[in-house]
């Protein structure tokens, strides 16, 4: 027999992602101290490890999983789809999934013509790219700056970059960036003492309009996070904000897009964000939820008017943008499994009762006494940590893992965004055991 030992199923996935994969937002020397897990299958909101080991997903996997790992009807459209076709490409051809959901996404969001990206970042640069060719279609060819939020976060890729503000992502790239504009965020954990999150978003609003006024003309859109900037902290602030952002985009004449990439599909507690301002954006950007965290998707929606400034004899005035798997049949079934799911299970509705009770089992947590900022919206939790240490968040999740929870705080922000699929019992199982991973990270 060789003197080696021999490596759990665990320990030797991870020396072979360690030696063959670059994982996204990370820095690949720190998985010699924290090593990834090990996934090996799902169950409902559990991933459970090639060691057979348990960890409630609390962030649903990047906040894409809302029905649970493995869900059997998600899976069951995904095989019967693959019975008839896997994929064609969308230039030149069509199929019934697609235009399903195109019909049913525009039924839900009152907007229309779905245009299909892979990913959250790729339907934010459709909708940047959209905005400005209309104007220069228009002949308004000098609006074509963006405006958004401080702190806000759009995506990676060059242009969902340029207007995202978030200098740990953006600092490095700043050569390859276009200048963006960004104003004061509502965040209502920035009002001023005794000040309302409702009055700071009105005053945040006036810095808008205070923009707008004077660089209207050179100004293609405004882009927002509905409700919640996820990358911020979970930054939560009062739906004024978005009443007033539209009446100020229509007033001067600039597009708003709203990117509910993070919180559409339920997050906030209802089934886009926007729905709480009672307002309609121009461009809508959909992802993350949308498959159920099954497979790469992601839309634009926009209005007839933006749509009929690209319809012409002229090839060059529509809208040439492309990726190969543009609609994907399989994509579009998962999606469609997940509408049906919403409808048919009554989700928005059992989910404002789950909210309550996530909330009243987090109480202790709450009232912990380095916490603070507790807050929530819908299906998202947060709180931050006072006096947190740069090495809190690392020390928390490895305290959560130890607790059989998979969390990854954002700085010193510990945030919960669970699958739909929690059930009581789990409520108060989460709830414990994020107490005592906050405890344990905090000992000295």
């Amino acid at each position: 027999m060789s003197g080696r030992t021999q490596k759990s199923g665990a320990e030797d996935l991870i020396a072979r992602t360690r030696a063959a994969v670059w994982h996204p937002c990370t820095q690949m020397k720190q998985m010699e101290a924290l090593p990834p897990l090990a996934i090996a299958r799902g169950e409902g909101a559990w991933l459970i490890d090639t060691d057979g080991r348990r960890y409630f997903d609390a962030i649903s996997s990047w906040w894409v999983n809302l029905f649970g790992h493995c869900n059997p009807r998600i899976n069951a459209a995904i095989i019967d789809q693959l019975g008839k076709i896997e994929h064609v490409m969308l230039a030149g051809a069509t199929h019934a999934p697609v235009v399903e959901l195109s019909e049913r996404l525009a039924a839900l969001t009152g907007l229309g013509h779905a245009f299909y990206g892979s990913d959250g970042a790729s339907a934010t640069e459709i909708a940047l790219k959209m905005s400005a060719h209309f104007w220069r279609t228009s002949g308004q060819a000098k609006k074509n700056g963006f405006v958004s939020l401080q702190n806000g976060y759009h995506g990676e890729t060059v242009g969902a970059l340029s207007v995202t503000d978030i200098p740990l992502f953006k600092d490095t790239y700043a050569p390859l960036l276009r200048h963006s504009v960004q104003v004061p965020t509502p965040d209502a954990r920035l009002a001023e003492p005794g000040e309302s999150a409702e009055a700071f978003a009105l005053r945040c609003a006036a810095a808008l309009e205070a923009h707008l006024a004077e660089h209207a003309a050179t100004t293609a859109a405004f882009i927002v996070e509905p409700l919640v900037q996820g990358a911020a902290g979970m930054a939560m602030y009062h739906p004024i904000y978005l009443t007033r952002a539209r009446e100020l985009c229509d007033r001067y004449g600039v597009h708003l897009i709203a990117d509910e990439i993070a919180v559409g599909f339920g997050r906030t507690g209802t089934l886009f964000a926007c729905e709480q301002s009672n307002i309609r954006p121009d461009f809508i950007c959909l992802s993350k939820g949308i498959t159920g965290g099954y497979l790469p998707l992601s839309a634009v929606l926009t209005t007839d008017t933006i749509y009929a400034a690209f319809y012409d004899d002229a090839t060059a005035r529509g809208f040439l943008h492309s990726h190969s798997y543009t609609g994907n049949p399989l994509a579009c079934r998962a999606a469609l499994a997940v509408l049906d799911i919403f409808e048919t299970d009554q989700i928005i509705a059992a989910n404002r009762i789950k909210s309550l009770e996530m909330t009243i089992a987090l109480a202790e947590v709450a009232a912990h006494t380095r916490a603070c900022h507790f807050r929530h919206t819908g299906m998202i939790w947060a709180f931050d940590v006072v006096d947190a240490d740069s090495d809190f968040a690392s020390r928390f999740h490895v305290a959560a893992l130890a607790q059989g929870v998979f969390i990854r705080p954002i700085g010193n922000t510990v945030y919960l965004m669970p699958p739909y699929v929690i059930t009581p019992d789990e409520m108060t199982l989460l709830a414990e055991r994020v107490l005592r991973a906050l405890n344990l990270s905090l000992e000295p």
